[in-house]
């Protein structure tokens, strides 16, 4: 025997998880243009009944230009096969261009992390003539990285 919960949709209680229903078998998906490419005509499509159906057959993609720090550009082509690939995380997952930036943005976080919890570095960089010195010191740690590798 099914359990079923009271709503509009009949839809099972123990399976709770699911974000996203399934497109009921009277209703109708519209799906909006997904990619760079225009259709050839339009056409009908029956019998997907669920979003991982529709995006396995239309297979949408995007192509993206991001520009860098120094002004270049960077060409990447984005492909969409859930509705998690849509946010943050799996946008990042797809770019080499945005997984470092992603990076840059959480040693950038840490640093600052760091300055709001460490006195000992806080006061460091207050008087000139410390701060000249962790430069210093930091300078060499960089030579000695890029002579090393």
């Amino acid at each position: 025997m099914f359990n079923y919960g009271i709503g509009g949709n009949e839809r099972k209680t123990d399976n709770a998880s699911e974000g996203i229903a399934d497109i009921p078998q009277n209703r109708t998906l519209f799906v909006s243009k997904l990619t760079n490419d225009p259709p050839m005509r339009p056409q009908m499509v029956y019998d997907l009944k669920s979003t991982e159906e529709v995006f396995a057959y239309y297979q949408p993609s995007a192509e993206l230009e991001f520009q860098t720090a120094e002004g270049n550009f960077i060409n990447e082509t984005f492909q969409f096969r859930s509705l998690g690939d849509f946010g943050k995380k799996g946008l990042i997952n797809q770019s080499s261009f945005l997984q470092d930036l992603d990076a840059e943005a959480t040693e950038y976080q840490q640093i600052v992390r760091q300055l709001k919890v460490n006195r000992i570095l806080r006061a460091a960089l207050e008087k000139p003539e410390a701060r000249e010195a962790l430069v210093g010191v930091l300078q060499t740690l960089i030579d000695e990285l890029e002579a090393a590798g």
